[in-house]
């Protein structure tokens, strides 16, 4: 799909506020609101807008204590790369989860209550798996996410923020 200013302007205001009215949206794009509309349904119908999500405090759901945890797997011929990874998604303290090239060949980060229940999912879990030779994990003490995506495209064509 073919992306122009307009496409840009609506993907960077909902990266910025998924709840942005469609009024407001068409104002900063500088279109009608039906032409709006009619925009983020095809965004989200060629998936270029894949999810609309709500950021919520860490601490108002009982977390406490957030790692990454790296993790090196032993053969790489005899494992399912596809079905690891997916398992490991679909665990519930997994925020994210990164395949990656390089000594490290998945990053989990993972929220917990406490660093029993991290040891728990790092023993019980982790190192319970055939696959996984070796795990570091590293606690994080703070980050920050960064919730608009660098818009190569739209440099490329000569448009800068």
């Amino acid at each position: 799909m073919k992306l122009d200013r307009i496409d840009f302007d609506i993907l960077e205001a909902l990266q910025n506020d998924a709840r942005i009215s469609n009024k407001e949206l068409a104002r900063i794009s500088g279109v009608s609101q039906s032409t709006c509309l009619e925009r983020v349904r095809r965004l989200k119908e060629h998936e270029v807008l894949t999810r609309f999500h709500a950021d919520v405090n860490r601490e108002a759901m009982g977390i406490g204590v957030e790692a990454l945890i790296s993790i090196r797997l032993r053969q790489h011929a005899n494992i399912d790369f596809d079905k690891l990874f997916k398992e490991v998604v679909q665990l519930q303290e997994v925020v994210n989860v990164y395949l990656l090239a390089g000594t490290v060949d998945l990053m989990a980060h993972v929220a917990v209550r406490d660093v029993q229940q991290l040891r728990e999912l790092v023993v019980d879990t982790f190192t319970a798996r055939h696959e996984i030779a070796q795990l570091e994990t590293s606690l994080i003490y703070k980050f920050e996410h960064c919730h608009t995506l660098p818009n190569y495209r739209a440099e490329a064509n000569g448009r800068v923020r």
